[in-house]
């Protein structure tokens, strides 16, 4: 989908300029400036919390709203970035998993969640057979993509078995919690 597409782009510019904060030279204005972001990210927080509130009030349908709005790529970033996403990441790690399995079947894989430890996810890719360099680069990126899709919030991802030469990772991927360490929002919810 564009749409989402351009969030991704949004999101690392945002990241960008984030860090760049720490790049003003006068004092005064940098404090100013990350204050100002920390204001505005913690007035989406609140927002945000208090809207799951709201919707949460309307028992199973509103329980269901809110799990559908998780599962969208875009709002469920959002959700993630001020803490309030339905699921822990353990779980859209184990589903995410579970969604790309078939379609990394299909391509001629085989994928094994290792491990979930601290936000760092180890995972198995076997390529069957003797499959070429193009068939393990579209496997693993398939499997990065799916992986990041549902867990922007990932510390690290280690792709096991490709017998690769390259560094296994985010291939440029600016997760959510890189972008939240430069000015980081309060913690706006235990538990939905």
């Amino acid at each position: 989908m564009p749409e989402d597409k351009d969030f991704q782009v949004k999101v690392q510019r945002i990241g960008e300029l984030v860090a760049g904060l720490d790049k003003i030279a006068d004092p005064e204005s940098r404090a100013s400036a990350k204050a100002l972001v920390q204001l505005l990210l913690d007035l989406h927080a609140v927002g945000l919390e208090r809207a799951i509130e709201v919707i949460a009030k309307n028992g199973d349908t509103g329980l269901r709203v809110i799990d559908e709005l998780g599962r969208d790529p875009l709002v469920g970033s959002l959700l993630i970035l001020y803490g309030i996403h339905p699921l822990d990441i353990e779980s859209r790690i184990t589903q995410a998993v579970e969604k790309v399995q078939p379609r990394v079947r299909k391509g001629g894989g085989e994928l094994a969640l290792l491990s979930f430890k601290n936000g760092a996810v180890r995972l198995q890719l076997q390529v069957k057979g003797h499959g070429c360099g193009s068939t393990r680069t579209t496997l693993k990126a398939m499997v990065e993509d799916a992986l990041y899709e549902a867990a922007p919030d990932l510390n690290q991802l280690l792709i096991e078995g490709l017998d690769e030469d390259e560094p296994n990772g985010a291939s440029g991927f600016v997760p959510l919690g890189k972008l939240g360490s430069a000015v980081a929002p309060a913690p706006v919810m235990s538990g939905t």
